[in-house]
């Protein structure tokens, strides 16, 4: 199936977009995290691949919450991508379209894995190895309940994974084994 561009175009436009290599990185555990949630779910793991891969687009561009997807929305209309995933992408981030809210699976998903991302690296960089196969699946949720560990990683977009269908604890170990998968890709 055809979504408007293919991984190495969707990865071509990450690098093109975002200069920062902690911001790749992100996108690049989102795919990870996303492409597992929807092979649990029996989703389409490329779609769903390609939404975590291209999530965050014009974060350097359009830093402020209130503008932040916006960008990316066009760009990726443009470029001919799945209105699903250019809707999901959008709605990653509610404070630029207000009275809009998450309705699918698939816009939990997305909000939820893109989200863990953060509090699993944070995980990472706290414990003496610095590295993500040092971390395990109940720590993650054990920071999870720290409030003040990894603030930026909002407790309440996470647990929307209930939402997609996947327990706060299944969701911790899914996001961890599959960025632990792709550490090395990620430098951790």
């Amino acid at each position: 199936m055809s979504y408007g561009v293919t991984r190495d175009e969707g990865l071509e436009l990450v690098r093109t977009y975002l200069k920062n290599d902690n911001l790749v990185n992100h996108s690049l555990a989102a795919e990870a995290v996303l492409r597992a949630m929807a092979e649990r779910l029996g989703e389409d793991q490329e779609k769903w691949g390609l939404a975590g891969l291209l999530h965050d687009l014009d974060s350097e561009t359009q830093p402020d919450l209130a503008t932040h997807t916006s960008e990316a929305a066009g760009i990726l209309a443009a470029k001919g991508v799945d209105p699903e995933i250019i809707e999901a992408i959008k709605l990653h981030n509610l404070a630029a379209w207000p009275g809009e809210r998450r309705t699918t699976v698939f816009h939990h998903a997305l909000a939820a894995g893109e989200t863990i991302t953060g509090l699993i690296i944070a995980s990472a960089l706290v414990n003496p190895a610095r590295k993500l196969s040092a971390v395990k699946a109940k720590s993650v949720k054990k920071r999870y309940k720290e409030k003040a560990f990894a603030r930026g990683a909002d407790r309440e977009i996470i647990a929307e994974c209930e939402e997609a269908g996947i327990p706060l604890a299944e969701f911790c170990e899914i996001s961890l084994v599959a960025m632990q998968a792709i550490a090395e890709d990620i430098g951790l």
